[in-house]
């Protein structure tokens, strides 16, 4: 396998060793957190006494609350520094302490889920920005790497809350126990972001801000080579949301899975998407055209195995292969649309390709419905795959695009064209 060049980028004096212990804090406090809300769901529904109808429709509103943070969020990271991120995570471990206090109704729940969902897209968008701009100081596959800790937070969270909820502890204790163990995680985010320090900026180096509205809407446009980014990482949110979500609903119906089993569909996607992210970190940076066509390959051809799986076994055997090729997409994605990007803009570049990326997650599982209701859920799984050959085909070629047209203006190249 040859090792691919990778162009000289702008870097910050290094760090010392603390600055990675930042985004790993920090990816592990957003992963406890929704692995304990997946836990708690179950629970949270009989609290608020509202049918899974008024729950589907209550949990969009997670959706509405986190777009418009997250397309605000990276010019305040920007402005105040990566500490943003631990302050987010406070939030979002205290939105849900709100909810789990004081959900009890559809009306309640819903203004829960919209605070739960602005903090969490904010702090969604501060956390890979922070993990990004480790990356860009260390040279290491740190957004990798931290997404690694987010699906090892989703799986022990998930398994510990539901330990505790089965003891008989109420809801609102059991996330006072997550909400204890994110405040000191985002606490070590804190203390730890001072270490990456942004160098001074030289004369005639300074990115021109954007003029007038023109200007602004060729910047965050459809024209925008971060905003292509988006659409293509949107692509790889559907798949892995779309397995996530009907993973245990394609084992019940189908093969008649009991309850144990069928949690086993998204257990073992997590706990398989958490290996894949850390072990194979490093080839995100060297040999990112290989992960990306590799990846998606592989997620194409494992919900391929899921859609035609003649038993639970071999269900199962393709969920490992999607999570296999699914779970270094997004990150690899932005770390190398990325790389060339001025540190100073990292927050607003971020903003950009999460936000439109994030529409992925949340129209992959509605994605899946529609086909499921014209077809079955056998050939919606196969629209999945066909998502991840679009992917497969478009990503590599995108990034590439978007590292040679997003990068940092100097006093040599001139702005940005």
């Amino acid at each position: 396998m040859t090792r691919e060049p990778v162009a000289a980028e702008p870097r910050p004096s290094l760090p010392d060793g603390r600055a990675t212990c930042a985004p790993y804090a920090a990816f592990a406090a957003f992963g406890i957190f929704w692995g304990a809300w997946g836990a708690a769901l179950p629970a949270l529904r009989t609290q608020a006494g509202v049918s899974e109808g008024e729950l589907g429709t209550a949990l969009l509103f997670v959706g509405f609350g986190a777009l418009p943070s997250m397309a605000f969020t990276g010019r305040a990271v920007d402005r105040y520094g990566l500490r943003v991120a631990a302050w987010l995570l406070a939030a979002l471990a205290g939105a849900g302490l709100l909810i789990t206090a004081g959900a009890r109704g559809v009306v309640p729940l819903i203004v829960g889920m919209l605070v739960v969902g602005a903090a969490s897209g904010a702090a969604d968008v501060a956390i890979n920005t922070l993990a990004g701009r480790a990356e860009h100081a260390t040279a290491k596959p740190l957004l990798t790497r931290s997404h690694g800790l987010f699906s090892v937070g989703v799986v022990v969270a998930s398994l510990s809350t539901g330990a505790l909820l089965g003891t008989g502890l109420s809801l609102l204790l059991a996330f006072a126990v997550v909400a204890a163990v994110m405040l000191a995680l985002a606490t070590t985010a804190w203390r730890t972001s001072t270490a990456l320090r942004l160098p001074a900026v030289p004369d005639g180096a300074a990115a021109p801000r954007p003029r007038g509205l023109p200007d602004l809407l060729r910047r965050i446009g459809p024209t925008s080579p971060l905003f292509v980014v988006g659409l293509v990482a949107a692509l790889a949110y559907a798949i892995e949301n779309a397995h996530q979500s009907w993973g245990a609903v394609l084992l019940t119906d189908v093969f008649t899975a009991p309850p144990p089993l069928a949690a086993a569909a998204p257990a073992t996607f997590a706990a398989t998407a958490a290996l894949a992210r850390l072990s194979l970190a490093p080839l995100s940076r060297s040999h990112p055209t290989t992960m990306l066509l590799g990846g998606g390959a592989l997620a194409a051809a494992g919900t391929a195995v899921l859609a035609t799986a003649p038993s639970v076994t071999v269900a199962l055997v393709g969920l490992v292969l999607a999570a296999l090729g699914t779970a270094t997409l997004f990150p690899t994605l932005l770390s190398r649309s990325l790389r060339r990007t001025d540190p100073a803009q990292h927050g607003r570049a971020t903003s950009e390709v999460a936000t439109t990326a994030y529409l992925g997650f949340l129209l992959g599982p509605a994605y899946v419905g529609l086909l499921a209701e014209s077809s079955d859920l056998r050939g919606a799984l196969l629209g999945v795959a066909a998502l991840a050959l679009v992917f497969t085909v478009a990503a590599a070629p995108t990034s590439a695009w978007a590292a040679r047209r997003h990068r940092p203006a100097t006093a040599d190249s001139g702005p940005p064209r």
